[in-house]
C-alpha cells in the first residue's frame, strides 16, 4: 500500500492501537435471536492481524458503546485485555486507557466508522475510518482503509502499523 510520509510517521509512533467494534470488527449488521442472544461475525484475517501487531509490541484496546458477551469472548480468544464496553462517552474511556498505560495520544492510533468516534478520532495520534463509513468520520480521519469494517479493515491497519514500524516482515515471516 502506498503511504504518504506523514501516514507512515504516524503509524510509527502507535503504541497503543484501539479498535471500534460494530461497523470497524463486524460489518455493523447487528443478529438477535427472538430470546434476544446476539451474534456478530469477525473476519478471521483482522483477528490474525491483531494477534500479529500484539505479537510485534503494539498493545490493542476495545472501546464500544455496546455491552456484548461475544465480544468480550471473542478479545479474549485474541489476547486482547483492554476492553471498554458500553461506554457512550467513547472520549472518556480514551483518556482512561492513556492514563492507565501511561502513553501520550500520539503513540495512539483509533479505528472508527461512524459519528460517535469521531470525538476520539480527533485526539488520536493516527485517526483511521474503514472504507465504509459515515463521511464525517471519514473526513475526521487522517487514514481511510481500503475495505469496510469486518472485512479486512482491521487487518490492514495492524499492517499499516507493522510495515511503518519494521515488524512486518519478521511476522510474515514465519508462514513463509
Amino acid at each position: 500500500m502506498k503511504l504518504s510520509d506523514e501516514i507512515r510517521a504516524r503509524a510509527a509512533r502507535v503504541r497503543l492501537a484501539i479498535f471500534d467494534v460494530d461497523g470497524v470488527l463486524t460489518d455493523g449488521s447487528l443478529y438477535l435471536s427472538d430470546e434476544g442472544r446476539e451474534y456478530k461475525a469477525f473476519h478471521s484475517r483482522d483477528g490474525h492481524g491483531m494477534k500479529m501487531l500484539l505479537d510485534s509490541g503494539v498493545e490493542i484496546a476495545i472501546i464500544t458503546g455496546r455491552e456484548s458477551g461475544v465480544v468480550r469472548h471473542r478479545m479474549a480468544d485474541l489476547g486482547v485485555r483492554h476492553v471498554r464496553q458500553g461506554r457512550l462517552d467513547k472520549a472518556a474511556a480514551y483518556r482512561e486507557l492513556l492514563d492507565e498505560l501511561r502513553l501520550d495520544a500520539g503513540a495512539t492510533a483509533f479505528v472508527g466508522d461512524d459519528v460517535v468516534d469521531i470525538p476520539v478520532m480527533r485526539l488520536a495520534g493516527l485517526a483511521v475510518a474503514v472504507a465504509d463509513a459515515h463521511p464525517l468520520a471519514v473526513r475526521n480521519a487522517h487514514w481511510v482503509t481500503a475495505e469496510g469494517g469486518g472485512r479486512g479493515a482491521a487487518r490492514e491497519v495492524c499492517e499499516l502499523i507493522m510495515g511503518a514500524q519494521g515488524t512486518l516482515d519478521a511476522q510474515m515471516g514465519r508462514y513463509l
